[in-house]
């Protein structure tokens, strides 16, 4: 487990595999800050970088889909944080990575792997804050979101394709 806080939220990282590039704390404090904006400071995420076989497990158990997934959110509370035990922080929940699906989906989007990282962690992290993508307008809204964030951080729009 790796807990840091040097700057954006206090990040807790359990990494379950063993292969495969995975960001640094560094950069994701980063990214989840940008997604976060002023609130990031005060703010707490648990990330779990998860196999295949744990991401399958997951995703049947919590969405009734028997397959690995790229990303999976657990918001503290339905659409709101919770105050952690006497440190003052706001615990946002947890988020759930497959670095094996996520590698897969870049390579067959045309897409580096690290952007495609940063895409799923922004994507889970506006999860934790309460947005969605269950309705057309909802989805349109989030979207529009994780652009400007990543335009924000130097990646290009994920929905549209790559140019050959």
């Amino acid at each position: 487990m790796s807990r840091s806080r040097a700057t954006g939220p206090l990040l807790s990282v359990h990494c379950q595999v063993r292969s495969g590039w995975v960001p640094g704390t560094t950069a994701l404090r980063r990214w989840a800050a940008a997604a976060l904006g002023a609130r990031a400071a005060r703010s707490e995420i648990a990330l779990a970088i998860v196999g295949s076989a744990r991401s399958r497990a997951l995703n049947h158990r919590y969405r009734g889909k028997d397959r690995p997934t790229n990303v999976l959110s657990f918001p503290a509370a339905p659409g709101t944080a919770v105050p952690d035990a006497g440190n003052g922080m706001l615990a946002l929940g947890d988020i759930v990575i497959c670095p094996q699906v996520l590698r897969r989906e870049a390579r067959a989007q045309g897409k580096r792997e690290r952007d495609h990282w940063m895409h799923l962690f922004v994507h889970g992290v506006l999860h934790l804050v309460g947005h969605d993508h269950e309705r057309d307008d909802e989805a349109r809204r989030m979207e529009r979101l994780e652009v400007r964030v990543l335009r924000g951080l130097g990646v290009a729009d994920p929905y549209r394709s790559p140019e050959p």
